[in-house]
């Protein structure tokens, strides 16, 4: 399984280490990820023409990449501003205060119906649906914006994803690739999944708690701006928005039951990842002209527009930032090949895997190395942002040290799979947890790092237990 690195490998891995160092040090890493694709691109084309003209070909792929969530949380935003306006929001979500009363209550209750819902739908869909409802709730009670975002981040992109055990899309990748049956890994996985996400969601709420009581808690929100606010804005036209008190209790019953229809129709058609997100994005279309009509009156025409330029600006807005830092992660897989043709070794899997594949083959063979090994490698591969690209490549080096050390290969295929899933699912990559994020009006850069220490302490947890199950 070696790979011969090249230098296109090691500048890439060197370009890793500097913007991880710059997170944690809570700076910005847009212009030095300009600056990695320009370096790998003058490697693999030795042309200055190339290396610059990849720079912009690389925004072009990223943002062909990210084009599906950018759409789906603009047009969220565009109808939550519309139901903010009229007060059907407020009317909409006024049940559920009666058992959300804390912020804790409602850290945790958007916690696990996030969890629910994305072990059937997938977190995308997920948040989605959950942030424009339990959001406004969530923010009246005390919970900060960007708890609420961790909440939704944690148990849907990491906890439902991570284990997935409703669609098996990342057992059965692991699992073929281990060569062993998807029951195996999904058995295996269960203690993983729930140390992980015990230790990872307790420990952020932990530290937001303190946070906020010695008065370091950041809010990170978008132009200083709470969600409700800049979803709300300023037009004094946008005040006339008015509805009789019967119209607007009427829609704040039709519009979830429009949602759970939605989650009905993915459940029976079996919809899944873009489709459901499709599903709930056109939904969300349909509410916003409808009401806009009835709000609006003889405006509605206009008013529509207005409110759809509004949501993309927000959108834009959100990932602005982040596509030239996806454009450099996404070289770390198939992007490369798409951008600068066949340069790298004809055994290549892409730099991330290339990078993983020659970490497991430089380390001794026993059960705890091999634990160790697997975390780290399923972290590796989850930084093209992806999650799953690389969790085939954790099955086959679990295979390989179950082999040579005669350790459980289901153990060890899952802890790759939960450490591949937690790095690049969603929860530490900045665009990959950005639905979260754009929802609830939060920098996904200071998400990523309010993340960070929870996830690797709950990475360092569940290795260890892995290590004894091994």
């Amino acid at each position: 399984m070696g790979i011969h690195l090249t230098a296109i490998h090691y500048v890439y891995l060197a370009f890793i280490v500097f913007i991880m160092a710059l997170l944690i040090r809570r700076r910005d890493t847009t212009m030095i990820c300009v600056a990695g694709i320009f370096a790998l691109g003058m490697l693999a084309t030795e042309t200055l023409a190339g290396s610059v003209s990849g720079v912009f070909n690389s925004f072009i792929y990223a943002t062909k990449e990210l084009m599906g969530t950018i759409m789906i949380i603009s047009i969220i935003v565009a109808m939550s501003r519309v139901l903010i306006r009229t007060g059907i929001n407020e009317t909409m979500v006024a049940p559920l205060t009666r058992f959300l009363r804390t912020p804790a209550m409602a850290y945790w209750g958007i916690g696990f119906i996030m969890l629910a819902t994305s072990f059937f739908f997938w977190p995308s869909p997920a948040v989605a649906l959950i942030g424009a409802v339990l959001l406004p709730v969530a923010i009246r009670l005390g919970l900060p914006a960007l708890g609420a975002a961790m909440a939704m981040n944690l148990f849907g992109h990491g906890i439902a994803l991570s284990g997935d055990y409703i669609i098996q899309g990342a057992p059965k990748l692991t699992a073929d690739a281990a060569g062993i049956p998807v029951s195996s890994v999904m058995e295996a996985s269960m203690p993983l999944v729930a140390v992980m996400g015990l230790v990872t969601t307790v420990t952020a709420f932990w530290f937001m708690r303190r946070d906020m009581k010695n008065g370091t808690w950041r809010d990170g929100l978008i132009s200083g701006k709470s969600p409700a606010s800049a979803l709300s804005g300023d037009d004094e036209d946008d005040v006339q928005a008015v509805m009789s008190s019967g119209v607007r209790r009427t829609l704040a019953v039709v519009i979830p039951l429009l949602f759970l229809a939605d989650v009905a129709a993915m459940f029976l058609l079996k919809l899944q990842g873009g489709d459901a997100t499709a599903l709930v994005g056109g939904t969300a279309v349909l509410i916003l002209i409808a009401v806009t009509l009835m709000a609006h009156r003889n405006k509605g025409l206009e008013k529509v527009t207005s409110y759809l330029i509004d949501g993309f600006v927000f959108g834009f807005k959100v990932f602005g930032p982040v596509i030239p830092i996806a454009a450099f992660f996404y070289l770390g897989d198939s992007a490369f090949a798409d951008l600068f043709g066949k340069v790298l070794p004809e055994a290549s899997h892409g730099i991330v895997n290339d990078l993983g594949v020659a970490l497991a083959g430089s380390v001794p063979l026993n059960g705890a190395v091999g634990a160790v090994t697997l975390t780290v490698t399923g972290a590796i591969t989850g930084l093209d942002g992806s999650g799953f690209s690389g969790i085939s490549l954790a099955g086959s080096i679990a295979q390989l040290f179950a082999a040579a050390t005669n350790s459980g290969a289901a153990t060890l295929t899952a802890l790759g799979q939960v450490a591949g899933i937690w790095v690049g699912g969603g929860t530490l990559i900045p665009w990959a947890l950005i639905p979260a994020a754009a929802i609830c009006g939060v920098s996904p850069f200071e998400l990523a790092r309010r993340n960070l220490k929870p996830v690797m302490i709950g990475l360092a947890a569940t290795t260890a237990v892995a290590i004894f199950l091994v």
